[in-house]
């Protein structure tokens, strides 16, 4: 699984690169082997002005699905990482778990015809 991190508006320091990495490690735990690339946008939208701006912009890469994409903007960025990936962990459990229920019914399918 390859993980990309970027920012905007602001330079992504250690501490912050590690607790995003964490972050997507816990969430990602268990749908790991089907993740081919996480790609992780972080952002200060207003800038110096302030509010409820610091956007976390996750894209999920799957083996054989759909891209998974979950946005997620709170005042804290580290609250925004927080929702941003649990989102994107959950999201990412609901498509395999569909994909792997979706399976045994098509081959059900082919082996009538």
């Amino acid at each position: 699984m390859h993980i990309d991190i970027r920012t905007q508006g602001f330079t992504l320091t250690p501490g912050l690169r590690d607790y995003v990495m964490k972050r997507l490690a816990y969430a990602f735990a268990h749908g790991e082997d089907h993740v081919t690339r996480l790609s992780v946008s972080l952002s200060d939208i207003n800038g110096p002005r302030g509010g409820a701006d610091k956007r976390c912009l996750i894209e999920v890469r799957l083996k054989q699905a759909p891209v998974v994409v979950i946005k997620d903007v709170e005042a804290d960025l580290y609250v925004a990482i927080d929702r941003a990936a649990e989102r994107a962990g959950r999201a990412v459990e609901r498509r395999l778990t569909r994909q792997r229920e979706f399976a045994p019914a098509l081959s059900e399918l082919t082996e009538t015809v």
